[in-house]
Formats: C-alpha cells, structure tokens, sequence
C-alpha cells in the first residue's frame, strides 16, 4: 500500500515551514498528520475513502485539522493507548479508538501497523505498510531532530532510530522535508550526529561547564540564532541520558563529572 503526501503549510519550527499529511491508499483510507485545513488536503480527502485519522504525535504542527477532518468525514479517530488525554487536548476530539506497538489500523486490503517510535515525544509511533513508514519527526533526510527536555528523551530516541534501522523499510516518510529513500543510512547519519553531540556535551562537563547555558556554549559550534531554545532543551536531554547512565551527575540544575563532588 503506498501513500500520498499533502504538504500543508504551517506555523513550525522545522525549516521547511511545512507538514506533511498523508493518506494510505485504497479502501478505508487512514488520514495521518492533518495539521491544518488547506484546499490541496480538503481535495485529497475528498477523493480517498477515508476511514480513520490519527497522528504520528502531539505536536501542535502535526494536529491542527484533526477534529475538522473526523467531524466532516465521520471517519474512526486512533489514539495512542494511555495517551488519550492528551491526544484530546492537542486536538479537540477525543479519540475512538487507542492503538499500542503491533496494532493494525484496518486500513486499504492489508492493514496499517504501528509502530513506537519515542523520543521526540513521547506518544510518537509511526505508521508501517509495504511501501515504507510515514515517521513523523523520527527522522529527516538532512539535519537533525529536536530531541528537548523535558518532553523528549534521548535514550528512547535513540532507540527509535535502532528500531527502524533494524526494520530497514523501503523508505521513511517524514513529517518534514523530503522521503528519505535510504532509511538505513540516515538512521545510521542520526545516531552519529547525537553520538557526537552527547560526547561534546561530556567534554564540556569534564572541562567545568555545570549549567546547561555554559555546557551549550562549549558543545555547539554553530550559529544558535532562533534555535538556541530548542539546542538548550537538547543539552538537557542529553544530561539527562547521560545521568541515568552514571556517565555524569545531574540534578535539574548542574551537572558534574560523575566522581567529583558537590559543594
């Protein structure tokens, strides 16, 4: 089953200033990720037999046209299971049904699984068929992504991104930029870029950087305009790993090598 993408412009923080919905094709159609009402998705949904709408997360540019899609099309609304509440409150509509790791979406002639896919948040899953995953913010065909404190959380991201480098599918369909026709390489591309970034983040404690502003300052060397709040959350993901890891110490406010002592 292949899917057809409808990039929906949308107040982000992702480069492209889009987002990109998709609709599984065939009968039953699952509609993912409508983040706003445009012409382009009303048509879209139009012609697709649209069953079910659900979301890859909760972002506010991933929900926006949810609850207008579902209303207007009476299709079944999928949340992820224990995060009902949530969904409700990102989207104004409170789901059908709740789907978990293996679930199949019964979607076109051979369903839609899901997949948990955490990290960037932590109710994101993906969204499986032959053809590839529709990924979310898991991945992006260059750069990186926003994996902030206290919302994300980097071991599981990381983990994240193991699992869809082992499921090696066709090609990963993302909610930003373009498809990512090799999603083992870019899998392998992210987890080295947050290998580097987590030892630069060591180095800089192991050098006395204790606040995540200094640590910031010592372990990125790139321009930070418009993005430092977002690179801040990182740094903090990052010592929050590291701390479970006893790699270093951590207590919400400074960080220290993990055998020196507090003052």
């Amino acid at each position: 089953m292949d899917w057809r993408r409808v990039n929906v412009a949308v107040e982000s923080r992702a480069p492209t200033g889009e987002t990109a919905a998709y609709l599984s094709e065939g009968p039953d159609a699952l509609l993912v990720d409508p983040a706003d009402r445009t012409p382009a998705l009303d048509d879209a949904v139009s012609a697709a037999d649209v069953a079910h709408v659900a979301v890859t997360h909760h972002h506010p540019d991933h929900v926006g046209a949810v609850a207008d899609y579902a209303r207007e099309t009476d299709t079944t609304v999928w949340a992820r299971r224990g995060r009902a509440e949530s969904f409700e409150s990102a989207t104004g509509i409170a789901p059908d049904r709740t789907f978990a790791q293996g679930t199949t979406v019964p979607a076109g002639d051979d369903g839609v699984e899901v997949l948990d896919l955490p990290g960037h948040a932590p109710e994101h899953v993906g969204f499986a068929t032959e053809s590839g995953v529709v990924s979310g913010d898991v991945a992006v065909a260059e750069g990186s992504v926003v994996v902030g404190a206290p919302e994300g959380d980097m071991r599981a991201y990381l983990s994240s991104l193991r699992r869809l480098h082992s499921r090696n599918p066709d090609a990963l369909y993302p909610g930003h930029g373009p498809t990512i026709d090799e999603p083992r390489s870019s899998c392998r591309r992210l987890l080295r870029h947050r290998r580097g970034r987590e030892e630069r983040v060591r180095e800089a404690v192991a050098a006395g950087a204790a606040t995540p502003e200094e640590i910031l300052d010592r372990a990125y060397e790139k321009d930070l305009s418009g993005v430092r709040d977002l690179a801040l959350a990182t740094v903090v993901a990052h010592l929050e790993k590291l701390a479970v890891e006893a790699a270093l110490r951590w207590d919400g406010n400074q960080a220290l090598p993990a055998r020196a002592s507090r003052r």
